[in-house]
């Protein structure tokens, strides 16, 4: 489908049921195929971005397995620790689309294997960088090609020559180097330390990493944001079963649909317990006047008392994912509002900041786009049928879609880009705005 249609509404109400986490889904599939052991992964997101990894995992050798027509799936690890004997498979060539969390967690992990291995994507992400995490691999003795421009996908990889036992890696242009590095250490065997230069930006989505490797096993030593210390006894043991959280991210449009329409919308599968930071995306919320309640493994979003949004100022360092969603309920707030620290936005699927004010102002919104900031002042009305580009970029696609919450219709193009987390978003969607 070239385009979708959407109509306009005025309200929003119901539940939904949210999707897995992509990030808990790929870690989880690579933490498995590392450990020593079978795991059981329950209601693993189905998207093109766990596609991939699946997909590479079979490449190299590890055991997948569906359970019947479920989400879920039966993993065999590979022992634990790499210099037994790595992935099976010694020579392959894995294409990983868009998935920057396939991408880098494996350049980390073959990068240790033992192997010869090609590392490949679409043309969008031979253009996000990864030169910081090869370099820290690197100094650890990694052997690593760039098969293109310098500090950017494809790659080939060869066996390493283990060297070092420490390595730096800076932290404000992504959080998946680092979150590679932490997955692929402990298959070391060595006591390693990393050090990260700068600050480091998206801290809640290390904070998913390292809550995941604890349910393998591996408990690293963390000197607050700057340092970290993987053991040399470190070893991914299989916790047998393990369940994927509710994609917190992806509770953030129907969130924001409940702020915006009315509500009460409520979302499942995300909780107060969450170990995503994308459900301070409700704290954000809440600062707009939205009313917010939790429990363990739901939220819920209703309008605010006085009817409309206020607008805010907010640093999104902390969620840099579901702070796209906040730009679109900009739309609805009395004010200009203002989202501060995104520079990762630049290197997302697409340049999201150049993106996202470039859609707002189809719409009618006043943008002023910076390097770090995006500051919207909404319009007295907004402009119907507006011809929304989403740029191969999942977000852009799921955000947008909220315009029509304003009582304006709007087109989407290229609507399936939604499939790389969120296949079913778009019907979701319609069960709830009314």
């Amino acid at each position: 489908m070239e385009f979708l249609d959407l109509p306009p509404s005025t309200a929003a109400r119901g539940t939904v049921r949210l999707p897995g986490s992509k990030s808990i889904s790929n870690r989880v599939l690579l933490l498995a195929a590392l450990a020593k052991g079978t795991t059981i992964v329950r209601a693993l997101l189905d998207s093109d971005d766990t596609r991939v990894m699946l997909d590479a995992l079979r490449a190299l050798g590890v055991g997948v397995a569906r359970i019947s027509d479920s989400d879920d799936y039966e993993i065999t690890g590979v022992g634990g620790a790499f210099p037994v004997a790595g992935f099976p498979v010694k020579r392959a060539e894995l294409f990983l689309g868009n998935a920057g969390t396939a991408f880098r967690s494996l350049t980390a992990a073959c990068a240790l294997s033992g192997g010869e291995y090609v590392l490949k994507g679409v043309a969008r992400m031979h253009e996000r960088p990864i030169g910081d995490l090869v370099d820290a691999l690197r100094k650890l003795g990694a052997r690593i090609d760039y098969l293109g421009e310098e500090g950017f996908p494809p790659l080939k990889i060869h066996p390493a020559e283990i060297a070092g036992d420490t390595t730096e890696v800076r932290g404000n242009v992504s959080s998946q180097f680092l979150t590679g590095l932490l997955m692929a250490l402990p298959l070391r065997q060595r006591n390693t330390t990393i050090e990260v230069v700068g600050e480091l930006i998206s801290k809640p989505y290390i904070g998913i990493t390292l809550a995941m490797l604890r349910r393998f096993g591996v408990d690293i030593a963390r000197n607050g944001w700057q340092g970290f210390g993987v053991p040399a006894a470190a070893r991914y043991q299989s916790p047998g079963e393990i369940w994927v959280e509710g994609d917190a991210s992806s509770a953030s449009y129907f969130l924001a649909a409940g702020a915006i329409g009315g509500g009460p919308v409520r979302v499942q599968g995300v909780g107060r317990d969450s170990v995503q930071g994308d459900v301070r995306f409700a704290d954000a919320l809440a600062q707009m006047g939205a009313q917010i309640d939790m429990g363990p493994n739901w939220i819920e979003a209703s309008a605010p008392r006085s009817g409309r949004l206020k607008a805010i100022d907010i640093d999104c360092n902390a969620i840099p994912d579901a702070a796209m969603t906040l730009a679109v309920a900009a739309l609805f707030a009395d004010g200009t509002t203002t989202l501060r620290n995104i520079a990762s936005w630049r290197v997302k699927e697409t340049d999201r900041i150049a993106a996202m004010a470039t859609e707002l102002r189809k719409v009618g919104a006043t943008v002023e786009e910076g390097a770090d900031y995006l500051r919207i002042t909404p319009p007295e009305q907004l402009i119907p049928n507006a011809v929304i580009d989403t740029y191969d970029d999942h977000r852009m696609a799921m955000c947008l879609s909220l315009v029509t919450l304003g009582g304006v219709p709007i087109r989407i193009n290229d609507p399936a880009c939604v499939n790389k987390t969120f296949p079913t978003y778009f019907r979701i969607f319609s069960t709830i705005a009314q």
